[in-house]
């Protein structure tokens, strides 16, 4: 489970980097990215370090390969707890990515990945949208 503060912390961060997004301003997109970047540092390996605000910074960087860096990182610390929530989002986040990047048989294990790791979950149309992914990329 997540410390309460720092998801607070991290959502919020988020909120504000999609806002800066969406209103081009680099300069403070960049500043709240290195901050939730330090959040994650600060938090690292610690009883506060958690999938999620890995996840988040990963979600956010604009760099393909960083941001595929990022997931796996985030992917290893929700292995570590087993929360089958994360391991499926962070898989299927990172799949997208990789049918972006024409990774096809890549993007397909990881949303096999994605699709086991949901089977525990109750998110109903999560795991259509896994599905529907799939079922595209395996049609070719």
């Amino acid at each position: 489970m997540i410390n309460t503060k720092i998801h607070k912390s991290v959502y919020e961060l988020a909120e504000k980097l999609m806002k800066a997004a969406d209103k081009d301003d680099r300069e403070a997109f960049n500043s709240l990215y290195a901050e939730l970047k330090a959040v994650c540092i600060d938090n690292e390996n610690t009883e506060k370090d958690h999938p999620e605000q890995w996840e988040t910074l990963a979600d956010f960087e604009e760099e393909l390969e960083d941001a595929l860096v990022g997931y796996e990182k985030a992917l290893g610390k929700a292995i570590a707890i087993d929360s089958k929530e994360h391991m499926s989002s962070i898989a299927f986040s990172m799949a997208r990515l990789q049918v972006e990047s024409g990774h096809t048989d890549a993007a397909i294990k990881n949303l096999e990945r994605a699709k086991i790791s949901a089977e525990r979950i109750d998110d109903k149309e999560f795991k259509i949208e896994i599905d529907e992914l799939l079922e595209k990329l395996l049609a070719g």
